[in-house]
């Protein structure tokens, strides 16, 4: 009996016992758990790092389709690559991680579908525009991208019109015409000593203006046009004004007008067994004039913004990164997009906000050192100090001939 007593209270000793272990037991359970919690939201991309990251939208707006798609997507490609530079390196603002996201839209080069995509983008909630490229285009999205205070930085837009509304926000990564059509008629009187220079220009605000220039500054050389000629910015047909200019025996012609248009106008030229050269302007430089003129293209001198490529600061990191990051050839204006996107990042980050206006009013004040050039801005957003360079195509190459002005150096 005692035995049974002793080993009944062994027994109940063991069984008080084994509720107190069950619990240290699920104590340290619990601990664990929630020091693996703990554990696992400090691993990069968990818990609060996710919180604290915050996406910023970017516009671009360009030709993503038609005669100068080509052109656009080389642009796009190359803010995507400074897009990606600046998210490889973020920087915080209000104790939040920067992540740069693109929003890009196909303007078709036309001035109306380019309101359409200037409304969509400032809807859409972008801090700032990236575009566009032609002139025409940015005279009509430049008024909306003002109402909404948004910087618009185009990498082309050479006319003159583009920074003269009035307006604080819009800007231009390259030179205009009013210096580039001096330059073109400098280099046609005292360096090819052309004396009967006729003049064609394709209707729109960019190719009036740019021959207008272009024949101020023959007048300023002591030389005159021999004929000026109007056509259609969509027309391939060029018979009726190269007719008029063969009767003038003209030894060079300038064509005010966009790349694709310039290499049909060459075909043209040489169907009408004329041997004058054509001497054309912005948006000439670049593979696909190559692509479209074909032999017919070869002599062609055309005037294009900032210095030769290999020229350029830096060019030998872009050029690696572009092809090991995008698709085709690097096209002409695809540095000059590539700056646009690096300064806007830069006055952001200077400004170390996200307000629109006063992201503007930073890039009023900025100096960036960028691959085409050393980056500042006159009170209109007119790059300071630009530069031209003359090329002319030889066996399907573009050779630069001579660089004028400052080269943005």
């Amino acid at each position: 009996m005692a035995c049974t007593q002793k080993g009944s209270s062994m027994a109940d000793a063991f069984n008080t016992y084994r509720p107190h272990r069950r619990r240290r037991h699920a104590v340290l359970a619990s601990l664990s758990a929630s020091l693996m919690v703990v554990a696992f939201s400090l691993l990069p991309g968990t818990g609060h790092a996710q919180e604290d990251t915050q996406t910023v939208l970017l516009g671009f707006a360009g030709p993503l389709s038609g005669s100068s798609a080509k052109v656009g997507k080389g642009q796009q490609q190359a803010v995507e690559l400074a897009i990606a530079d600046a998210n490889a390196h973020p920087f915080k603002i209000d104790g939040k991680k920067i992540q740069f996201k693109l929003l890009a839209q196909d303007d078709r080069g036309d001035a109306r579908t380019a309101t359409l995509v200037a409304d969509y983008l400032v809807k859409a909630g972008v801090v700032a525009v990236i575009g566009h490229w032609n002139t025409a285009a940015s005279l009509s999205a430049a008024p909306i991208y003002a109402r909404a205070n948004l910087a618009q930085i185009a990498p082309g837009s050479t006319g003159r019109q583009y920074t003269q509304g009035g307006s604080n926000s819009s800007f231009r990564i390259v030179g205009h015409d009013d210096e580039g059509g001096i330059y073109a008629g400098n280099y046609a009187v005292r360096t090819l000593n052309a004396r009967r220079i006729a003049v064609i220009d394709d209707d729109t605000v960019f190719g009036r203006n740019l021959a207008t220039q272009f024949i101020a500054s023959l007048r300023d050389n002591g030389e005159t046009a021999v004929a000026r000629e109007s056509i259609n910015s969509k027309t391939s047909d060029f018979n009726a004004a190269l007719s008029a200019i063969k009767s003038k025996n003209p030894d060079l012609i300038f064509f005010g007008g966009l790349g694709a248009q310039a290499a049909t106008l060459t075909r043209s030229i040489a169907r009408m067994q004329m041997t004058v050269p054509l001497m054309a302007a912005d948006g000439t430089v670049g593979p696909l004039f190559i692509e479209l003129a074909g032999a017919d293209g070869n002599g062609t001198l055309a005037l294009a913004p900032g210095l030769p490529q290999e020229k350029m600061n830096g060019w030998k990191a872009f050029e690696k990164k572009y092809r090991n990051g995008a698709d085709g050839d690097i096209d002409f204006f695809a540095p000059f997009a590539y700056d646009a996107a690096q300064v806007l990042i830069a006055a952001i980050r200077q400004n170390n906000s996200l307000d629109p206006q006063r992201i503007a009013a930073t890039l009023h004040g900025i100096r960036f050192a960028g691959l085409s050039a050393a980056i500042s801005f006159d009170a209109e957003g007119n790059l300071n100090n630009a530069g031209y360079t003359m090329y002319q195509l030889k066996n399907q190459k573009w050779q630069a001939l001579k660089t004028f002005g400052g080269g943005g150096r």
